[in-house]
């Protein structure tokens, strides 16, 4: 990676922490939390552009909806004054943001993606960076998903919820790597 990558902060709420994720199984990925951590920290010490994006749902009984506890940031991804809070609507921090100008202005082609829900929000929002030319990085460590129930019933476990959607991703609209590469990659441009 080369010049200063923004990272990309996917709805780290404590919305998902309800408990309606998880009805058809855990998640996956526990040290997800700990992952964005050190991205943070690593990107903080940088000085680097961080991009908080925030769910705000329009649907009555959402967690992520304003005015909700789960509305509030998790704590491991509380965003700092200077930092810019994104918020959205849709799964893509890229439909009816504006965040696609405000890079562009701000001469950033490069993100590191990292938040929940893997293959929703998250792969949403790679894709569309993809899509608009974004050299882009997914923290597969970094994110996390739930068991899924598919319309035949069958259970598929968060971890291959989570795989499915990285190989879907890989290579055509972004690379996926762990944190400690990313981190690694990242640490000549200090």
């Amino acid at each position: 990676m080369t010049g200063e990558p923004a990272l990309l902060l996917i709805d780290l709420q404590c919305a998902i922490d309800d408990p309606r994720w998880a009805e058809a199984g855990p998640r996956n990925n526990p040290d997800a939390e700990k992952h964005v951590a050190e991205l943070l920290a690593h990107w903080r010490a940088r000085h680097w552009p961080v991009i908080h994006v925030r769910h705000y749902s329009t649907e009555a009984d959402s967690a992520y909806r304003p005015g909700q506890p789960g509305h509030a940031f998790r704590p491991e991804a509380q965003p700092l004054a200077h930092e810019t809070i994104v918020p959205k609507h849709v799964n893509s921090a890229f439909v009816g943001t504006g965040i696609e100008g405000a890079l562009r202005r701000a001469g950033i082609t490069q993100l590191v993606v990292a938040g929940v829900i893997t293959n929703n929000s998250v792969e949403a929002t790679v894709r569309n960076a993809g899509n608009l030319g974004f050299d882009t990085v997914l923290a597969e460590d970094a994110c996390f998903t739930f068991a899924m129930r598919d319309r035949s019933g069958r259970v598929w476990s968060a971890e291959d919820v989570h795989a499915m959607s990285l190989a879907n991703l890989s290579g055509e609209y972004c690379r996926v790597m762990r944190t400690a590469d990313i981190v690694a990659t990242t640490q000549i441009n200090a």
